[in-house]
């Protein structure tokens, strides 16, 4: 007993260390995503009015939308936090609005063609879940106002996610042109549904946390784990050590084995020696129909299969040359499909029998396509075959 109790201590150990581990399982909450592909569809609002950075909220004189969606956009993101996006815009000055600091009198088409670099402010901040905010920076091409010209943009933003692939996308982006005589800066705001694909998973900085104690549980489980293997291969050696002064003994046990296994053997014997008296069921031309002949067989093998309850064997069902391979292999299957059916309606679970099928592939003769053969023989390859596949 003695040498036992390291062993008992050890897996005392090794329980305790079980349940910490248990404690510290990863879990879809340390699970984030790190790289997807992204669309959003969406509405934008330009404030062009000349004060954007002193009248922010001057929705009624300012603000200029449409009702409806006038924002699309795609971008691939990567693991760095680093994004890529491109922005179609369409919005309309309305008459009466402030732009550049005097109101306009008609309306005015508004046309924006914006790609924009991004980075993931949680790669600086830690995962906040749901909240994914951003900063950017890119240039693009405008038309407002009747007046064309590039602009150098920044961008601030965040994301609310809702699903691994569904969220929100809100944003402001400012827009300073590259043009100074002609044309002004501006402000877009954005809010669209953001849709991500390709999405790549990976760990968060807690998961990874996680996931390191783990890897040291499971070496310190592996260290108590050969200690025991140790421990128990002494003790096996010991008993191996007794069991070898008892001749007598292991002589009378290893007669008493070989008859056993001898007496399985025979049992075997017996088993597929019944099967194969059983014979193969025959089918008609173009039909997978079981006859009354063909069910008598099947009793019989049930009566096997109840006689063994640890036996399970397999329907093969074949087909002649003649039609198409497609044909026949649906033909085979549904032969060895409805053989399968028959003996499962007679109360063999549906575990102990399988079924396949192999077309014209394994003819029993040479009446294969293009050969000339009697009906005889094209009838000896419409069979179900029953082979066993487990004693």
């Amino acid at each position: 007993m003695k040498t036992l109790r390291p062993a008992v201590t050890a897996l005392a150990v090794l329980f305790t260390l079980a349940l910490s581990a248990q404690e510290i399982q990863l879990t879809k909450k340390d699970s984030i995503v790190k790289s997807f592909w992204l669309v959003s569809l969406g509405t934008n609002i330009v404030d062009d009015s000349g004060d954007e950075f002193s009248k922010l909220l001057d929705l009624q004189d300012g603000w200029n939308a449409v009702p409806y969606p006038s924002r699309v956009s795609v971008g691939r993101y990567f693991e760095n936090g680093v994004g890529l996006e491109a922005i179609a815009s369409y919005n309309v000055y309305k008459e009466g609005k402030i732009i550049d600091n005097a109101p306009i009198s008609e309306d005015v088409d508004y046309l924006g063609l914006d790609f924009r670099l991004s980075y993931d402010l949680n790669m600086i901040l830690g995962e906040t879940a749901f909240f994914d905010p951003y900063v950017g920076i890119g240039v693009g091409y405008t038309d407002a106002n009747n007046q064309g010209r590039g602009t150098y943009n920044a961008i601030v933003g965040f994301r609310t996610w809702f699903s691994d692939h569904w969220g929100l996308d809100f944003n402001s982006t400012g827009k300073w042109t590259m043009n100074t005589e002609n044309s002004s800066n501006h402000i877009q705001h954005a809010v669209g549904v953001a849709y991500r694909f390709n999405v790549k998973k990976g760990l968060s900085r807690k998961g990874e946390e996680k996931k390191a104690q783990l890897e040291e549980l499971e070496k310190e489980q592996q260290r108590l784990q050969d200690s025991i293997a140790q421990v128990r291969a002494e003790e096996e050696a010991r008993r191996l050590a007794e069991k070898l002064q008892k001749e007598k003994a292991a002589a009378e046990l290893a007669a008493a084995e070989k008859s056993k296994k001898e007496a399985e053997d025979a049992k075997r014997a017996k088993i597929k020696s019944e099967i194969e008296e059983l014979g193969n069921i025959y089918f008609s031309l173009n039909s997978s129909y079981l006859t009354q002949t063909d069910k008598k067989l099947l009793d019989r093998l049930v009566a096997v299969l109840r006689d063994n309850t640890t036996l399970v064997v397999r329907i093969a069902g074949h087909t002649d040359s003649r039609g198409s391979d497609s044909y026949n292999q649906w033909l085979s299957e549904r032969r060895a499909e409805r053989t399968v059916e028959y003996v499962k309606s007679q109360g063999i679970s549906e575990d102990r029998i399988q079924f396949g099928g192999f077309g014209e592939k394994q003819l029993t003769n040479e009446c294969g396509d293009g050969v000339p053969c009697p009906e005889s023989k094209h009838s000896k390859n419409r069979r179900s075959e029953m082979e066993i596949i487990k004693f």
